[in-house]
């Protein structure tokens, strides 16, 4: 299932949303079964360091919870019908439910029993991750359809020491500075919120692990929050490595991009996905709310890691409902988005500081070889690139400032420098 840098979007799309369905039925959550068996299948593709965190793991403020498990969870009406049944579809339960057995009365039920009235048909998806207690989500029409009487509750869960599963790719390239891709993967059955940037991350490493490669990039399958507070806490003395990160959620939905800034507002990282995007999608200022972006930029990291999505979290009607489902995400859009990952770590990889070495003047060309045709474009293109690359190093603008000052495509800038390093008129700047 590599990803053929001549196949289209829709092809990749196609493969991205066979994968997305391949997971789509596991009962994930931020510990268990579920998320262990999403992280083998991830590693179909690309080759896993796979990292075990012992329950009541002490993480800054936080620590590892119990790990959860559920064989079976339903609701059985007086004539033995299961009106609220597990098997049918894992948002029926309440993550980290704790164990029941019990009869009761509708009443008693009732306070256990989320719905999401404005949409009579979807079933929520809610969790208990830190108190224990239990519940079920249902259809509000189900709800309604529930008569007065005595109801039968099942939850086979259980809550007990083990541990927290995180998985890692990392791909070694030429220097030791770091690309850290994030992924969370602990919500069951929500294709676009989880399994959408699952697929992305796992195909962009199978893609940049088939090429060369100047940087080093880290991918990390973790649960939410508490997956990136345990990572952070555990890789404390080498995040100084990270130049540039990219946590990636809910890829596969029709809307278009939107990123947003690290908390430094400026990372490099944070300019190179606005080019990129163009007209393609939007960018917006950073806030303490979201994904695992916000503990990567907490004051005492201040790292620089955007957030790139679709439709972000909480702004469509399908958000954490049963309506984010398989007819939900195309594989259109996530063919796009792993197309889009792929030119932003192109850009990353190619975007550097030079000096020029002949500053005085504008240096004889010709000799140098340098009025050519390059890749079959127009010489004059390649000039124009080429004297704008000249002109602006001096050692403080990187190729990427080049390129949007003087309106000309990033490869085309890039290019020219390569060229003009080649001939010994310019130094990379460390």
């Amino acid at each position: 299932m590599a990803v053929d840098a001549g196949a289209s979007e829709g092809d990749i799309g196609a493969r991205l949303h066979a994968f997305v369905r391949e997971l789509f039925p596991l009962c994930r959550s931020i510990t268990g079964a579920g998320t262990r068996k999403t992280l083998d299948a991830i590693e179909q593709l690309v080759p896993l360091q796979r990292l075990e965190v012992p329950s009541g793991t002490k993480v800054f403020d936080w620590e590892v919870p119990q790990e959860w498990n559920v064989r079976d969870a339903w609701i059985k009406n007086a004539a033995g019908e299961r009106v609220v049944d597990l098997q049918r579809h894992n948002l029926h339960l309440v993550s980290y439910s704790m164990p029941v057995r019990a009869r009761m009365s509708l009443e008693e039920l009732r306070p256990h029993l989320f719905t999401l009235p404005e949409h009579p048909r979807w079933i929520p998806y809610r969790t208990s991750y830190y108190r224990e207690t239990w519940g079920f989500c249902l259809t509000h029409e189900a709800l309604q359809s529930l008569r007065e009487g005595q109801y039968e509750v099942c939850i086979d869960s259980t809550l007990a020491p083990g541990s927290m599963s995180l998985g890692e790719v990392v791909l070694e390239g030429e220097s030791s500075d770091e690309v850290l891709v994030w992924t969370h993967v602990c919500h069951p059955s929500l294709a676009n919120d989880n399994l959408s940037a699952i697929a992305v991350a796992a195909h962009l490493a199978r893609s940049l692990a088939e090429r060369t490669r100047s940087l080093t990039y880290r991918f990390v399958f973790a649960p939410t929050t508490i997956g990136s507070i345990t990572w952070l806490a555990l890789n404390e003395s080498r995040v100084h490595r990270i130049r540039h990160g990219l946590v990636l959620a809910s890829l596969g939905d029709r809307g278009p991009f939107v990123y947003k800034r690290s908390r430094r507002g400026n990372a490099e990282v944070d300019r190179v996905v606005e080019f990129v995007l163009g007209q393609a999608g939007s960018t917006e200022d950073f806030a303490p709310y979201g994904y695992d972006e916000r503990q990567f930029c907490s004051p005492g990291f201040d790292l620089p890691v955007g957030r790139l999505t679709r439709t972000p979290n909480g702004r469509y009607a399908e958000y954490h409902s049963s309506a984010d489902d398989l007819e939900f995400v195309t594989a259109h859009s996530l063919g796009a988005s792993l197309r889009l990952c792929e030119r932003i770590c192109a850009v990353l990889e190619r975007n550097r500081r030079y000096r020029n070495l002949l500053p005085k003047c504008e240096p004889r060309l010709g000799p140098r070889g340098l009025y050519r045709n390059a890749s079959g474009r127009n010489p004059s293109q390649f000039e124009h690139a080429l004297l704008w690359v000249l002109n602006q190093s001096d050692g403080t603008r990187d190729l990427l400032s080049i390129a949007r000052r003087a309106n000309i495509e990033f490869s085309l800038v890039a290019q020219a420098a390569d060229a003009a390093r080649e001939a010994g008129l310019l130094e990379a700047v460390t």
